[in-house]
């Protein structure tokens, strides 16, 4: 027994010291996490592979649950109740009504429509017949709206009466050969004089339409289903490639991550024509059976008041909507609802205890991803300002990453022999997930637009010829692999010789104005090296005292991370997905004579004094330095 003995003896020491005792430590506290992790993972593949070996599409899988259960509610409103039958009657009778109109498979019939029930059941419609609908933004207007429906290549598009003066904006620059169908709410059938005069009325075609299943049309489970949007905080909206197996994924993936159960009621306002709300959400109903309440446009503080009124026990949020929603007067209802998880993207850390607290939140689920990408994370654990986690004891199970890149241009820096390099514990770097064809977890479908598409793909990664999506973003993995979002590959800056993140000002600053929107960016000053802060808030009714702004800044953040300049707005812009539009803003810069919102610098006392015409150009001289 003495060699066995040895060899044990021998197997130790060299674990002790490659990887080393520590790695038993963080195995230890990062088992339970990884296990759970794992299990999820497993469940989520058996039920992918199952469907694609099916062949599954995603109205296959809602129909079954119309099976199960025809008179359970799917969808839920402020003024609609429509069971799971009802949906898959209005989907057949949009599919019939477009197979009639000629439509077929392959064809891109565009929707702008605002959160209603018709919205789900009209484009799994168009699903059964094989039609692929870009679902577009319901904010967007005139050149933003026009490229959006011709980027897609649409042959149709179906509007709410709600847009129709959008619409008309830009229908005399529409292809000649789209059609124009135009839904009224609450299934107003008239012919009225309120539309466009080529449009067709498609409630008169659905009333004599049959609500019996369309013709049989070859649909498979790897087909396109939707295109969704990026937001457009820069340039204008990508469409994204969604097909059935890819919305399958995502939705399966946080139903098992979050531990979803079907008797859930979930609530969401957010805007049906993202993945948020449109897949990771109402794809709870349409996969899984559940019932999801939604809200045409969100509002703060009736937030928790719906929750309780639609009994929901799953929240979900987006962006800045939890600081919105803490930020409103305590109610009777912080407390009184049945909500026992809110899921989201966006929950600043700086915020997070207040909120949970504050609305008794047993869990939050954190989640991050981008639409097209396949570098997609979650926090299923609880752990305060995470946003997921890399296995550090199973790393390649799930294979993401975060590797070293310039900070400015996201490009990554190389070794010697040109692959990428990994980032150590706490070093920040831009995310990737390696790209593997067939495989729906690590699939890259990109956009309609070939050449965007290829701007997102890094090729040699870690070894020649391997491919990987990149995504622009900066994030720090710490010891455990709890990954945290650090900033946008260009937001930070450099400032006294220090890296300055914009996201971890935008938190302390919004908090210390009292969860006001903020933007930070970074500006040139002539004659200083780097870029200094600029804070833009929205003030409009100027309850901002800056006195007390600036001492109080003063306590949270280091003299180098303080806006130089403050600006104080008037209005804000968000996007879809409750995100603020910073690009406009930083190219404005701090010019008085061009921007009518007042505007403030930092003088060396550290007090914020108003920036006239005169100061401007006494920085512009260096007369006034920083």
């Amino acid at each position: 027994m003495g060699w066995i003995f040895a060899v044990l003896v021998a197997l130790v020491a060299l674990l002790l010291t490659k990887p080393g005792w520590r790695w038993f430590y963080i195995a230890g506290a990062t088992a339970s996490r990884d296990l759970t992790a794992l299990w999820a993972y497993i469940k989520l593949l058996r039920y992918t592979k199952r469907h694609e070996r099916l062949n599954y599409t995603v109205a296959d899988v809602f129909e079954r649950n119309v099976q199960a259960h025809p008179d359970k509610v799917a969808v839920v409103s402020e003024t609609q109740r429509w069971t799971f039958r009802q949906v898959n009657e209005h989907a057949n009778k949009v599919a019939n009504v477009l197979q009639a109109q000629g439509y077929k498979k392959g064809d891109v019939v565009a929707l702008l429509l605002e959160n209603r029930a018709e919205y789900v059941a009209t484009w799994l419609g168009l699903s059964k017949i094989g039609v692929i609908t870009p679902l577009i933004n319901t904010n967007l207007r005139g050149p933003s709206l026009l490229h959006s429906i011709t980027v897609a290549h649409c042959s149709a598009l179906i509007y709410g009466e709600d847009f129709l003066e959008a619409v008309t904006d830009v229908a005399k620059d529409l292809p000649a050969n789209l059609t124009l169908f135009q839904f009224n709410n609450e299934n107003n059938n008239s012919e009225t004089e309120k539309n466009i005069p080529q449009a067709k009325n498609l409630n008169a075609l659905l009333t004599t339409a049959s609500y019996e299943k369309p013709n049989k049309t070859q649909v498979n489970h790897h087909d396109k289903l939707v295109y969704i949007y990026t937001s457009g905080t820069t340039g204008l909206p990508k469409a994204a490639v969604i097909s059935h197996s890819r919305y399958l994924f995502i939705a399966a993936g946080i139903h098992y991550t979050m531990g979803f159960q079907e008797e859930d009621i979930f609530y969401t306002p957010l805007p049906l024509y993202h993945t948020a709300g449109g897949i990771m959400c109402m794809g709870q109903s349409v996969l899984f059976g559940s019932t999801v309440s939604i809200r045409k446009k969100f509002s703060a503080s009736n937030y928790f008041a719906d929750c309780a009124k639609y009994n929901a026990t799953i929240g979900q949020y987006i962006g800045e909507m939890a600081r919105y929603i803490l930020a409103t007067k305590p109610s009777e209802y912080d407390q009184k609802h049945r909500v026992r998880l809110v899921f989201g993207n966006g929950l600043r850390p700086q915020i997070w205890p207040q909120f949970v607290q504050r609305f008794n939140i047993a869990k939050v689920g954190e989640f991050y991803g981008a639409t097209e990408g396949n570098a997609n994370i979650m926090n299923h654990d609880n752990t305060v300002g995470a946003i997921g986690f890399v296995s550090r004891i199973l790393p390649k199970i799930y294979p993401i990453s975060i590797i070293r890149a310039d900070p400015d241009t996201g490009e990554p820096i190389r070794d010697r022999n040109g692959l990428c390099q990994l980032c150590a514990p706490n070093e920040p770097g831009v995310f990737i997930g390696k790209i593997v064809k067939g495989n729906p977890s690590r699939e890259f479908l990109g956009y309609v637009d070939e050449k965007a598409s290829a701007k997102k793909i890094v090729k040699d990664v870690f070894k020649h010829g391997d491919m990987a999506f990149i995504s622009g973003d900066l994030l720090v993995a710490d010891e455990k692999g709890y990954l945290y979002f650090k900033d946008r590959t260009g937001d930070t800056f450099r400032w006294k010789g220090e890296n300055v993140s914009t996201s971890e000002v935008e938190a302390q600053v919004s908090n210390v104005a009292g969860y006001k929107d903020t933007v930070v960016y970074g500006v040139t000053i002539p004659h200083t090296e780097g870029r200094a802060g600029m804070a833009a808030i929205y003030d409009p009714e100027r309850e901002l005292d800056l006195d007390v702004f600036a001492a109080s800044l003063a306590k949270v953040l280091p003299a180098y991370a303080r806006p130089q300049i403050i600006r104080l707005l008037t209005k804000v812009d968000l996007t879809g997905t409750f995100k603020l539009r910073k690009v406009d803003l930083q190219k404005e810069g701090y010019d008085p004579n061009a921007i009518k919102d007042a505007l403030y610098y930092q003088t060396s006392k550290g007090r914020y004094e108003l920036l006239t015409p005169q100061v401007y150009d006494q920085v512009q001289r260096n007369e006034i330095r920083f």
